[in-house]
């Protein structure tokens, strides 16, 4: 293990408690790796502001090392999780009473911001879908995987465990989360996509493999998340869950009922359904800015 980035006055103390955590505590090389590198990086910006032992190190000190690394760009995560590393590692040494304090003791916690999900515009998506060729099986079977996605705000699980006969005239029958099931309303373009898909497009790529799934892959067997995953890539450049973000953010800004979206997306906790009103707020700003003649 090196430590040639740490100055020789935090070497020794650095070293022990490396041990120390590798003997006692069974973490991963990994973690260990994680932990030198933050304490590395730590004792390396206090040596650089005048410190030559763990003793000198003070609030003073922790407080600038955070300010560094939220003006080097680190993500509030990033800054947590190094933070927490050096908390530790004097946690460790007051025991032993190789440190008389922690300096970074009292220093408030960064609350992590959770990201909010990234919604397509409406109009990429419609664009998206609608130039794809339907003019081989593939072709609508993908426009009709991408109609129903966004049609439905499905996770991709869901969408690859459907099987033919759970496809009504304008609803699909969802078994999610936790084996709760659910119905879902389809739209007109989604219905007809999917219609398309059945007469024409799934007889030429399905084989005996395929049983009852209503998607099938270019062998003929069952498409599977990864294999969707494939075709939301190739034909939007994007992940299957941003369709679903997009299903929710647009039904929001739409004027949809909050807990209606809560059951269409199947979330058990309506607070998992609250993070799009952020996004929709964002929207309602943006839309604001731009128009109002004294935004």
């Amino acid at each position: 293990m090196t430590l040639d980035r740490l100055p020789a006055w935090a070497r020794p103390a650095v070293s022990g408690y490396l041990e120390r955590l590798e003997s006692h505590r069974d973490l991963s090389p990994n973690t260990i790796a994680a932990y030198r590198r933050d304490l590395a990086q730590f004792f390396g910006y206090a040596d650089g502001a005048g410190v030559r032992s763990i003793l000198e190190v003070d609030r003073r000190v922790a407080r600038r090392f955070l300010a560094h690394l939220d003006a080097d760009g680190y993500s509030r995560r990033s800054i947590t999780r190094k933070t927490s590393s050096v908390r530790t590692f004097y946690t460790d040494a007051g025991r032993r009473g190789e440190a008389e304090s922690n300096p970074f003791e009292g220093i408030s916690r960064l609350r992590l911001s959770k990201p909010l999900p990234h919604a397509l515009p409406s109009r990429t998506v419609v664009q998206g879908i609608e130039s794809i060729d339907t003019s081989t099986p593939e072709g609508m079977r993908d426009r009709a995987l991408l109609d129903a996605l966004y049609a439905t705000g499905l996770r991709i699980s869901e969408l690859a465990s459907l099987s033919i006969t759970d496809v009504g005239s304008d609803l699909l029958t969802v078994v999610g989360k936790g084996d709760k099931t659910r119905r879902v309303p389809i739209g007109r373009p989604a219905q007809a996509s999917i219609r398309h898909y059945l007469e024409s497009g799934r007889p030429e790529l399905a084989t005996p493999a395929a049983g009852n799934a209503l998607w099938v892959g270019v062998r003929g067997g069952p498409l599977d998340p990864r294999g969707m995953r494939r075709v939301v890539r190739k034909r939007l450049a994007t992940f299957p869950h941003a369709l679903r973000h997009s299903f929710a953010t647009h039904l929001l800004e739409g004027g949809a009922d909050l807990r209606a979206v809560q059951d269409l997306l199947g979330h058990t906790d309506l607070a998992t359904t609250q993070i799009y009103t952020a996004v929709t707020r964002q929207h309602l700003r943006g839309t604001y800015d731009r128009s109002h003649p004294r935004a």
